[in-house]
């Protein structure tokens, strides 16, 4: 299968890429490197995820992401530096090779940047996806997995939450976007055949993952002996997904489109366990053997206060299974995060 991986130089993506190349198939990845951080960790993915040496001499951006698009080139594997906002760019991609999937993780992602910057998150999560769905209909391509988030359940009092709840009342321009993405995949499932699976990744963690996330963000600080950002009471709480059931929830989400047809559906990937703030602070602490030096703050606009995943419809739809406990999911990642460090230093 010939599969288009839209964001798979980032935590998820260079995941899943790594999957599907090591069992035989073939990739188009399509990433624009944005500053939303550090472009040189999504090369260090990219080489990660592509099976290559991570010793890797950085210069400037533009050379740097040239390199590694030469390097990590072969006959199962394109990268392109490209944006999903430029529809003609996109076009001279699939015009250059037959798709059989697409798998479409690209966006802006956070929530509270989403409410300092609106429109470009209206511009990239929206008008970026809707592209990637006219050139499906321009060129015949029928499978579609389409990455939606958590935060489209907003501060919902029902728990845990269910596909079949309400979700109109976001509270963040982030979760906003992907709601309409949901909706305008419904449109063009209707309208021109596109069988799509709609994921809501509910609070990913594991090696990867991307530095301003609280996981990562908070294990450097630690070790760094500064202050960690804490905000409320620390009684906020999360169903974080380790990155492995994540990926193994995509793989299946894959597998059932492929046999399948007239196919649209919504389903939650979580892990069905919810850790509050301070029980996550208090395992890092654990796993690093040091303690945090909190700076208390008062809640954030934009943050949801718990996410719970009913995760009954991925079981029983794709065979969903989460095997990853949140106390071995963050020793995974301190394992990783202090060898990439040593590596790094």
């Amino acid at each position: 299968m010939n599969y288009l991986i839209t964001g798979g130089c980032g935590f998820i993506g260079s995941h899943l890429v790594e999957h599907l190349l090591k069992s035989g198939h073939s990739v188009i990845n399509i990433d624009n490197f944005d500053n939303f951080y550090d472009y040189r960790i999504k090369i260090r993915n990219t080489l990660d995820s592509t099976g290559h040496t991570s010793s890797f001499k950085f210069t400037n951006k533009e050379d740097d992401i040239n390199l590694v698009i030469s390097t990590s080139k072969s006959e199962n594997y394109k990268l392109y530096y490209q944006d999903i906002k430029d529809k003609d760019g996109l076009k001279t991609i699939f015009k250059n090779h037959k798709i059989d999937f697409i798998i479409h993780l690209a966006a802006l992602a956070g929530v509270r940047p989403s409410i300092e910057n609106p429109l470009d998150y209206e511009a990239v999560n929206i008008r970026g996806t809707q592209n990637l769905w006219e050139l499906c209909k321009e060129f015949g391509i029928h499978k579609f997995i389409y990455a939606s988030s958590s935060s489209v359940y907003g501060n919902s009092d029902k728990v845990p939450f269910s596909e079949t709840d309400n979700v109109d009342r976001p509270i963040s321009p982030y979760a906003a976007t992907k709601k309409a993405g949901e909706l305008l995949g419904h449109v063009y499932h209707h309208l021109y055949n596109i069988d799509m699976i709609h994921l809501r990744f509910f609070t990913v963690y594991g090696p990867r993952q991307r530095p301003d996330l609280a996981i990562h963000k908070f294990t450097k600080l630690i070790l760094d002996d500064d202050e960690i950002p804490f905000y409320g009471n620390g009684s906020t709480a999360r169903d974080y997904t380790y990155i492995d059931d994540i990926i193994d929830g995509i793989l299946k989400s894959v597998l059932y489109l492929e046999s399948r047809a007239k196919v649209f559906e919504i389903i939650n990937l979580g892990e069905n366990e919810v850790v509050t703030l301070s029980e996550m602070l208090s395992e890092l602490e654990k796993a690093l053997g040091k303690s945090a030096n909190k700076k208390m703050l008062p809640m954030q606009a934009g943050d949801v206060l718990k996410t719970n995943a009913d995760i009954t419809k991925a079981k029983t739809l794709i065979g969903y299974e989460p095997t990853t406990n949140f106390q071995n999911g963050i020793k995974k990642f301190v394992e990783w995060f202090l060898g990439n460090r040593i590596n790094n230093s």
